[in-house]
């Protein structure tokens, strides 16, 4: 990646939204578990390996921001489920098979999509409320963002 593209990327990153952080990583795990899919593919087994450790990295970095205080039920199920997808990667990685990958990429594409669902109705019901209201003041984060 050149200099520019790393700026542009920082740039996102700094002034995402905590949601909009949250479905970039669930991007970033979709995109490198398919790369390590296509590596598989390959018989490339350092890319394999490496794409496979990226997407790792992710889903533990979500699994490790999990606020258990906010909702523990839902912090449980969903520390449950990476601790699947990172099993999951595991076995990919160590089998060289992309069947458990291909799963993973299923599992985190149904995850961000519910995810920016959820994130969609925490925003309509926030405009909502504020409508309402006839609040011109500074809008709080999205009742999600506690989940994050």
């Amino acid at each position: 990646m050149n200099g520019y593209a790393n700026q542009y990327l920082n740039n996102q990153i700094a002034s995402a939204s905590p949601e909009q952080l949250l479905l970039m990583l669930y991007d970033g795990a979709i995109r490198f578990t398919k790369l390590a899919i296509q590596a598989i593919e390959a018989n490339d087994i350092p890319k394999r390996a490496y794409y496979v450790n990226k997407a790792s990295a992710i889903i533990s970095e979500l699994d490790a921001t999990l606020d258990h205080n906010q909702d523990a039920s839902l912090a449980e199920n969903l520390d449950a489920l990476y601790h699947y997808l990172l099993k999951q990667l595991m076995n990919g990685n160590k089998d060289n098979d992309a069947a458990p990958l291909e799963e993973t990429v299923d599992m985190l594409r149904d995850l961000r999509e519910t995810w920016a669902k959820a994130i969609e109705i925490a925003r309509q019901e926030q405009a909502a409320g504020h409508s309402a209201a006839g609040e011109a003041t500074a809008a709080p984060q999205p009742k999600i963002a506690a989940a994050l």
